[in-house]
């Protein structure tokens, strides 16, 4: 359960975030908006990569502010880039980082790692350089280094965009696949059917909140 209760965010004097109060208990909740419609700031207050400037968000009742370990053990976040989270020389490196930091053993965190790449069809590649992987690959991988950490949530912030069609159904059919409650933001609004609801933020604002249908319709209309 994530409570967003009258939250506003500001970078500076530039208010990108205003007002928003929202309760996400459903298992596929997606996040549309133009560029600078305040979406991705959305999503990074769901674990603490951003604290609100007004307001509270919390997750599993843990707050974001007081609680933000707890909350990103909870909570894993996958970027657009996955360069951006890549940290280790090789795929089975950067698969075990997260298990390390987080207190297994050495043994532990390889034997982990393993079954993880083999489940997300990562397991020829264990000992491959992980910056030279393709885009797809690099995505998968990103993905795997934190769905290996067993959150309970996974935000992804436009995980398809820097992909090719091929690639961006592969990571679609892999979340769709997820037991997890999964928050997706995305440009792509093919990604959002089967999903329970989707948000629409427009300069800041929460404007939509519906069923897929009726939200994108309601986007579209915006984009118009």
């Amino acid at each position: 359960m994530i409570e967003v209760r009258d939250v506003t965010h500001r970078y500076g004097e530039r208010t990108v975030l205003s007002d928003v109060d929202v309760t996400l208990a459903e298992n596929r909740v997606g996040i549309v908006g133009a560029n600078g419609s305040g979406k991705s700031t959305f999503v990074r207050l769901l674990n603490g990569l951003v604290l609100p400037s007004a307001g509270r968000v919390t997750v599993d009742g843990l707050d974001t502010r007081g609680d933000g370990r707890e909350v990103r053990r909870l909570v894993g976040f996958c970027f657009t880039d996955p360069d951006a989270q890549i940290v280790m020389p090789t795929v089975a490196e950067d698969v075990a980082f997260g298990l390390r930091r987080r207190g297994l053993s050495k043994a532990e965190a390889k034997a982990r790692a393993t079954d993880a790449l083999a489940a997300y069809g990562l397991a020829d590649h264990a000992d491959h350089p992980a910056h030279l992987l393709s885009g797809g690959q690099k995505q998968l991988l990103a993905l795997t280094s934190v769905l290996v950490t067993e959150p309970a949530l996974l935000v992804m912030d436009e995980p398809t965009t820097l992909l090719d069609l091929r690639n961006a159904r592969m990571v679609s059919g892999v979340v769709a696949a997820l037991p997890q409650q999964v928050v997706l933001v995305t440009h792509h609004l093919d990604l959002l059917d089967g999903f329970d609801r989707v948000l629409v933020f427009d300069e800041g604002r929460l404007v939509c909140d519906d069923p897929p249908d009726v939200a994108v319709r309601h986007y579209r209309k915006l984009m118009e």
